[in-house]
């Protein structure tokens, strides 16, 4: 029986790795020796077939060399071009197998990984057919194993045969960028010769590793502008980066557009292009140029100033760069470092100071020179590269600067600017302290001045300069420092235009004397009698060494002092005062007798307060009243209580009523309307005369309350003319009136007819009474007698209706004016102020007082 494979395709399928052959052992002994023999040669093809596919194939290789004991299979690898373009199905190969004589079989095959039909059979005839074109990027290599079936008894005639399909690569796939390419980049204009530009390109061949397919080849096809070169240089296998190939010039090109392609080396070749834009950024390719040759400047000596002078320079490059932005320098003539030159860093210009102040005996000329160059170094392409050593560059810009220095008044000059002077305290007055030493080469004329002299210690003679004292001078003064020192400053003015002034510091140090007596730090202590038996001191003299501390303590020439007192020690800066015997807490005064080491004495007087403390140093306060109160005691206040509230009540009950002139609605706690300018009237009011009253209750949403109203009695009256009056009066106790009058008089009526309507809104927590009181009717009636007497010897009096004409300005308002308010007289019942309360009762004084005048001047009228 045979079994083999045999390719229906051999210009498209490669040639086998070795034939299948099955030999059906014969027992015959005259051919086995030919049959090992060939089979030994099929191991040797297999092991050289092995070794040519590689560790690819090596799993392969083994399931090829898989074999049977009676008889043996032989895989073949079958090689199928990707893409191929034929028509499909495509007959690939045909199985056979020699056991399959006189038996009905079929045959069956299934791809490893694959589920697509991708390879089909023919169960009879074994041909294996391929159903679409393959591609090797996705799929590089299947695996297809095979089987026979006994249709009959439905088992397998042979054991499973497995061969694999390679597919073959083709050039299908041209290079890719797969790099993310920015809108355009920036390259430095100073950029050298073969440094890389900022542009990185990785580029990916999906075709075979390490055939010609996957070679790429990355090239610049096209740049614009032409020059200079702009290269790629391979940084790995997938990298790759252009590099400059010569200089770039800002001024001449500003932008660059280059087209890259990346090719593979297939047949035919493959390739992917990508475009690229360069921005050049501007370096500093030019040198700066001062405007100008020749500079002039002025300045006044001993004099500083941060701008005498500003200088212009020209720059080729991009403004606001620093290849742009200038550095100037002083090259020579300021060797005593007087002058310097900064950049103003809007207008780039150099701005030339005096920054030290220099004397100059006479108006003087200083030349300087001075350069200029660009912050950024200075790059400068030759021969197609980049000048590389400084020494062959362009050197930089310099110009010279005049600059007239003006001699001014030069200020007197004191010998020495501070000196030391040592003196006594407490010295008499008149005490010369200082000559000074002044020198002016310009003047003889100079005077002094007193500058500082805190004190007023001392005198200065204007025209010696000689500093003399006219106090005694306290060297414990405020004014002398701790080191004891007392400052002067005096001054030397000279007779220039203008003056000139230079001030000379005297320092006086001031020797201590023994002018100072000990003193208490503090007068009183106290001294805790449930603590200890005695209290600290401390003295402290104003003076130095040797006229100070430590000190002498001792007691005043007391024999009872003594007996109760004890200093321990007595010699020190800080002493105890002991207490000897057992005295009452209370105030106790300690004379003191302290000395200092000159035994300079002083008497000082302790206050040593003797007391329980309740901590260190704080007396316990006085004990607490007891605040128990007995049972009678509480009665006993009570009952006061009681009497007190009955005799107010009996006062209240009978308290006089007493006269209150002009008590109307309108003055108790009224603001009354005084704005109203209606025309005036020369009707007369007449004072109320009310007669009987009536009560009227008020109703309030919150307050119920009375209140008496009084209706006027009928009189004789003859009617000379009308008034109408509107008044409105506003209560700080929120109550509000309105009020409407009308009224009659004649000028001879003894009697008034007087209307009144009312209505008003109470809102409070009280109920009030009210009543209104006037003269008696004889009182009013005399004084009326008297006033109409008086009217009617005056013609011009206003009661009279005096016609007098005028122009015709329409008619009169009907409103009252001022002058229409009567001063009425009535009667009133002031029993409502009774429960007013306490906060009236200084108006009631005030009222009493005024009652008692208000009678006295009725009694002289009479």
């Amino acid at each position: 029986m045979h079994l083999g494979l045999a390719s229906s395709a051999p210009s498209q399928v490669a040639s086998a790795t070795g034939t299948v052959f099955a030999e059906r052992k014969k027992e015959r002994s005259e051919r086995s020796k030919m049959r090992s023999l060939f089979l030994l040669l099929l191991v040797a093809l297999a092991s050289l077939g092995e070794s040519k596919e590689g560790s690819e194939h090596h799993k392969r290789a083994k399931r090829e060399s898989l074999s049977r004991s009676k008889r043996r299979w032989v895989l073949n690898t079958i090689e199928l071009e990707e893409e191929m373009d034929v028509e499909y199905p495509y007959k690939i190969t045909t199985m056979h197998n020699d056991k399959t004589a006189n038996v009905e079989h079929h045959f069956e095959i299934s791809v490893e990984d694959d589920d697509s039909k991708l390879f089909t059979i023919n169960k009879t005839s074994g041909e294996v057919y391929v159903h679409r074109r393959l591609d090797r990027e996705k799929t590089p290599s299947y695996h297809i194993t095979f089987d026979v079936w006994d249709i009959g008894v439905a088992k397998k005639i042979d054991k499973e045969l497995s061969f694999d399909v390679d597919v073959k690569d083709i050039n299908d796939n041209a290079p890719m960028f797969i790099s993310q390419f920015q809108k355009s980049y920036d390259v430095k204009e100073n950029t050298k010769v073969g440094d890389y530009l900022p542009v990185l390109m990785d580029v990916v061949d999906l075709d075979q590793e390490g055939t010609i397919n996957s070679t790429v080849d990355v090239t610049v096809v096209k740049q614009s502008p032409a020059e200079p070169k702009i290269g790629v240089k391979k940084i790995t296998e997938k990298q790759h980066q252009l590099i400059s190939e010569g200089c770039f010039d800002y001024d001449k090109a500003k932008h660059y557009s280059v087209v890259i392609s990346a090719s593979d080396r297939g047949k035919p070749p493959l390739s992917s292009t990508v475009a690229v834009e360069l921005n050049v950024i501007d370096t500093n390719s030019h040198r700066p140029k001062f405007k100008k040759r020749q500079y002039e400047a002025e300045a006044v000596e001993m004099q500083t100033h941060k701008d005498i002078l500003r200088v212009a320079v020209e720059d080729k490059d991009t403004p606001n760069t620093d290849g742009w932005r200038a550095k100037y320098s002083i090259i020579s003539g300021n060797e005593d470092e007087v002058y310097a030159i900064t950049t103003d860093p809007v207008t780039n210009e150099g701005i030339v100071g005096v920054v030290k102040a220099k004397n100059f005996d006479i108006t003087t000329l200083v030349k300087l020179q001075i350069g200029v160059e660009n912050v950024e170094p200075l790059t400068v392409c030759k021969d197609g590269k980049l000048i590389e050593d400084l020494s062959s560059l362009p050197p930089k810009d310099s110009v010279s600067i005049t600059v007239k220095m003006v001699d001014t008044n030069d200020a007197p000059l004191f010998e020495k600017y501070t000196e030391e002077v040592y003196q006594t305290e407490e010295s008499e007055k008149g005490q010369v302290l200082y000559t000074p030493k002044v020198k002016d080469a310009e003047s003889d004329n100079i005077r002094y001045e007193l500058v500082e002299d805190p004190a007023n210690w001392v005198t200065v003679d204007e025209k010696t300069g000689i500093i003399t004292t006219i106090e005694k001078m306290d060297r414990e003064s405020p004014h002398v420092d701790v080191d004891s020192t007392y400052r002067i400053v005096i001054a030397a003015i000279d007779d220039g235009s203008p003056p000139a002034t230079s001030t000379c510091t005297v320092s006086v140090h001031l020797r201590d004397i023994n002018d100072n007596t000990p003193k208490l730090l503090n007068n009183s202590a106290i001294l805790c009698s449930n603590e200890a038996d005695k209290v600290m001191v401390r003295a402290k003299d104003a003076d130095l060494e040797p006229f100070s501390g430590p000190f002498g303590f001792s007691l005043a020439d007391d024999k009872t002092l003594k007996e109760r007192w004890k200093i321990e020690p007595e010699y020190g800066e800080e002493v105890s005062i002991r207490l000897l015997t057992k005295l009452p807490n209370g105030n106790y005064s300690v004379p003191l007798v302290i000395q200092d080491k000159q035994n300079q004495p002083s008497k000082e007087t302790l206050s040593v307060v003797l007391c329980n403390c309740v901590k260190p140093g704080v007396c316990a306060g006085p004990k607490p009243l007891s605040t128990a109160i007995g049972i009678a005691a509480i009665g006993l206040i009570i009952a006061a209580l009681l009497v007190f509230l009955l005799l107010l009540l009996l006062l209240t009950r009978k308290q006089k009523t007493f006269l209150m002139t002009n008590l109307n609605d309108e003055y108790k706690q009224t603001l009354m309307k005084y704005n109203e300018e209606g025309l005036g009237t020369d009707c007369k009011a007449e004072p109320n005369i009310l007669a009987s009253k009536t009560t009227e209750s008020i109703t309030d949403g919150i307050k119920l309350g009375s209140m008496q109203n009084i209706e006027a009695s009928p009189g004789m009256v003859q009617d000379m003319g009308s008034c109408h009056r509107t008044y409105s009066v506003m209560s700080s106790n929120m109550n509000t009136w309105d009020s409407q009058q009308q009224g009659g008089m004649k000028r001879n009526s003894r009697g008034s007819t007087w209307s009144s309507n009312r209505r008003g809104t109470f809102q409070g927590n009280s109920t009030f009474k009210r009543s209104i009181s006037s003269w008696s009717d004889g009182r009013v009636s005399s004084l009326l007698d008297r006033r109409l007497t008086v009217t009617d010897s005056n013609p011009t009096d206003s009661s009279d209706d005096h016609v007098k004409m005028y122009q015709y300005e329409g008619n009169g308002n009907s409103c009252m004016s001022l002058d229409m308010l009567s001063s009425e007289y009535q009667q009133n019942d002031l029993s409502f102020l009774d429960d007013l309360g306490p906060q009236f009762k200084t108006l009631e004084k005030i009222i009493m007082e005024n009652k008692s005048e208000v009678l006295k001047a009725e009694k002289s009228d009479i």
